[in-house]
């Protein structure tokens, strides 16, 4: 991969700096996803996802990425209660992302891109959030029944109304992210990418290049593949994990070979598979959200920041751990069927 879709400037010795996005939306380098705080990966302590999410915000890692479709808006609320406990300064600095049209039902998971229902959704969020804007709005999936143009220029409505400072979409094709981009511009595109999953090099990638809009990646450390600590891992029903093809247990076993391969190498650099797996991400101008639970989690992938990775370094891992290396569908079929639309 080469080239980068942000302009990235250093922080403070052990900070992750700051990256400007589309648009002049300036973020942490680093981001915290909150999806695992509600649900997706076992049982979570909600008291520490709030400690966690106030420890990032003031040790600067203050892109704080959100959804209604995680946990059903608990996601949501948790962040809000977090943000309540933030001084008027800290949340200024803050850059709120949240997410509309992919909901959680009784039997299952809907996409909804119409704009009545997006009218709507900006509020519920809001209120949850405890907040009266949102600084990054993203289309969570685009809906195949509603032409892109329709849910983004409503998404647009909540610009003009103050209640959206800048907005996004996720999981998109390329030509769709065209679109969606010529009908209101684009801040990033938010997709899931990793050493594990390539498949953004290919088509959206460049366009993001192209268009200056950033890219966010979401499960940067592989659903946790990346940490280096699923060897002799059993998943609950709790855990999505459980129904994942890349978590089978033949395709487990392969893909920990090329995690063990990286970790070797993290080693040599000094630093923990996690935070080679971010800094790689970070060395092109991705702005990863990593997934942290709780503020040990935190902590270690915060180190990431410090992890300076040259040409060699990046070749190398390229040579360990290339495009492919990774086996297993990243979702189930339901799911898989709303990506790259």
């Amino acid at each position: 991969m080469t080239g980068t879709t942000t302009a990235r400037t250093t922080g403070p010795q052990g900070t992750p700096g700051r990256v400007t996005l589309g648009q002049g939306l300036e973020v942490s380098a680093l981001g915290l996803g909150c999806m695992g705080m509600a649900e997706g990966y076992g049982p979570a302590d909600a008291r520490e996802a709030v400690a966690t999410i106030r420890q990032a915000v003031r040790s600067g890692v203050d892109f704080v990425d959100t959804a209604y479709m995680y946990g059903g808006g608990r996601s949501e609320e948790l962040v809000g209660e977090a943000l309540a406990g933030l001084s008027p300064a800290e949340r200024d600095r803050l850059v709120l992302a949240t997410k509309c049209g992919l909901l959680r039902t009784a039997t299952g998971v809907r996409i909804d891109g119409r704009p009545e229902h997006i009218r709507k959704a900006v509020d519920e969020s809001l209120a949850r959030l405890g907040t009266d804007h949102i600084d990054l709005y993203y289309l969570h999936r685009v809906d195949p029944e509603v032409p892109v143009e329709e849910s983004i220029g409503a998404m647009a409505e909540h610009v003009k109304a103050g209640k959206v400072r800048h907005l996004g979409i996720s999981e998109a094709a390329a030509d769709t992210l065209r679109r969606a981009h010529a009908t209101h511009p684009m801040a990033a595109l938010q997709s899931e990418y990793s050493l594990c999953t390539r498949g953004p090099e290919e088509t959206v990638l460049p366009v993001c290049r192209e268009l200056g809009i950033g890219f966010v990646a979401w499960g940067p450390l592989g659903r946790g593949l990346l940490t280096g600590t699923l060897a002799g891992a059993a998943f609950g029903k709790d855990d999505m994990r459980s129904i994942l093809p890349r978590f089978s247990a033949e395709a487990l076993r392969a893909n920990l070979e090329v995690v063990g391969r990286i970790g070797e190498f993290a080693a040599r650099l000094g630093c923990t598979t996690a935070q080679l797996s971010l800094a790689w991400l970070m060395a092109h101008g991705v702005v990863p959200v990593q997934g942290a639970m709780n503020r040990a989690q935190f902590a270690e992938n915060a180190g990431a920041a410090a992890v300076r990775l040259d040409a060699a370094a990046l070749a190398e891992l390229e040579s360990l751990a290339p495009a492919g290396s990774f086996v297993g569908d990243r979702f189930h079929a339901p799911m898989q069927a709303t990506v790259d639309r």
